[in-house]
């Protein structure tokens, strides 16, 4: 089912028909941090002061009052879910409430200018700190080094430990839930100037400025992850359940060539050596095949995402989730060190799209279709998304959906953002 998802503001995303049934989800939200409340019911101020806060849940919408301190973020997020759409449904109403939370220590950090504090103190210290005018006893010269922390760092890591809680909550409520299976994540936060895209899978993301092309993301795969999976099973050959091997060849072996040299490489090789071909070496590979075809433990195409807490080798007792992160890669676009006109865009979309449309191709639609429409015309990045989605779906015809050059469209679901970076409607 197609799903082309347009420009915020929500009201003007477009659904085409997806239901919780469709393994595509998506979401898009304005989000309210608020600064987390002191324990005893007290916030401390920039003054030194305090001020008084109820306690609420983190989930609860914000009153924003005159004494509300925090800060708001966009917000917009695919999950490409695969073996059920359980996981890409929950993803997709929870984890930026996941993001929210993670922030909210860092509401007053992000603010200030000055470096981020290495260690946060609790209530009870700042008491015993405004009640005391001794030198503390263990205020002794610091001969050590500091590792400087940016406030850039902090936002990554937050998203990071976004994603992990977000996997944990999956995992916890999977079985009263009915959650099946899981699904690759591609978010992009929007907060104080920068773009975060983070992605767990292999959709992705390009911003494309001035007509130049920018990646915002990599696809992770059996084969572009080749060297953490095989370092794994190499640390912990428990895991491979006495049927696979976690080195690599150019192509199964036969048991007649034990004994002769083959072609192999390891977990610290990216080139490739001869050795003699053993016993062990006839187990099946932990990663077989190539391109969209490689799968762990001949199973599964992707390496990183959330959920599949539950999958295993088919017919056997092996689990494959501990192959799988749940830790996306973050990277960062400053939107105020560049001039952006109206046609300088953020894409996301999920491997439906690239698996038939190179980035160059995607660049040429957003171009001839931007320029049809006048530069404030908000619809057209809506258009934008609706197109890239008709153009890798192809035209039905006798030998099915085609391309324009007669190759096969995407037979995935596709789901498509196009975000405008500048011009009318921008985050300025």
């Amino acid at each position: 089912m197609e799903n082309p998802n347009g420009f915020f503001p929500p009201d003007r995303v477009i659904n085409a028909g997806k239901s919780q049934h469709n393994e595509d989800q998506a979401c898009c939200e304005v989000v309210f941090v608020e600064r987390r409340p002191s324990p005893r019911g007290h916030l401390p101020c920039r003054d030194g002061s305090r001020e008084p806060d109820r306690v609420r849940a983190w989930w609860e919408a914000a009153p924003l009052t005159s004494v509300t301190v925090g800060f708001y973020f966009h917000y917009w997020a695919l999950f490409d879910g695969h073996a059920g759409s359980g996981a890409a449904v929950m993803a997709s109403k929870r984890l930026h409430l996941h993001i929210c939370e993670q922030l909210r220590d860092l509401v007053d950090i992000l603010q200030d200018p000055s470096p981020p504090p290495i260690c946060l103190q609790h209530d009870a210290e700042l008491s015993q700190a405004e009640d005391s005018r001794e030198v503390p006893s263990d205020a002794l010269p610091r001969f050590h080094l500091e590792k400087a922390v940016s406030h850039e760092s902090l936002v990554i890591g937050a998203i990071e430990n976004a994603f992990k809680h977000m996997d944990e909550q999956i995992e916890q409520e999977r079985v009263s839930q009915h959650i099946s299976g899981g699904c690759c994540a591609l978010a992009a936060v929007y907060l104080m100037g920068k773009f975060y895209v983070a992605n767990a899978g292999d959709s992705r993301a390009i911003i494309i400025r001035n007509g130049e092309i920018i990646p915002m993301s990599r696809e992770f795969t059996p084969e572009t992850e080749r060297q953490r999976l095989q370092f794994l099973a190499f640390l912990r050959p428990e895991l491979l359940g006495k049927e696979f091997t976690h080195l690599e060849f150019p192509r199964r072996i036969q048991p007649k060539e034990l004994g002769k040299k083959m072609l192999y490489r390891d977990q610290s090789m990216n080139g490739w050596a001869y050795k003699k071909i053993e016993e062990d070496d006839l187990k099946f590979p932990l990663i077989y095949g190539e391109g969209k075809k490689a799968r762990v433990m001949a199973t599964i195409g992707v390496t990183r995402g959330l959920g599949d807490h539950d999958l295993k080798v088919f017919s056997s007792n092996i689990h494959i989730k501990p192959f799988l992160s749940c830790f996306p890669e973050v990277r960062v676009y400053d939107l105020t060190q560049y001039e952006h006109c109206p046609d300088d865009v953020l894409v996301l979309g999920t491997d439906g799209l690239w698996d038939v449309t190179n980035d160059k191709e995607v660049a040429s639609v957003v171009m001839e279709v931007l320029t049809s429409y006048e530069p404030n015309d908000p619809c057209r990045y809506t258009m934008v998304a609706q197109e890239l989605v008709v153009r890798s779906r192809g035209v039905l015809k006798e030998r099915g959906w085609r391309l324009p050059n007669d190759k096969l469209g995407s037979g995935d679901d596709i789901s498509v953002f196009v975000i405008p970076l500048g011009g009318p409607g921008n985050y300025m």
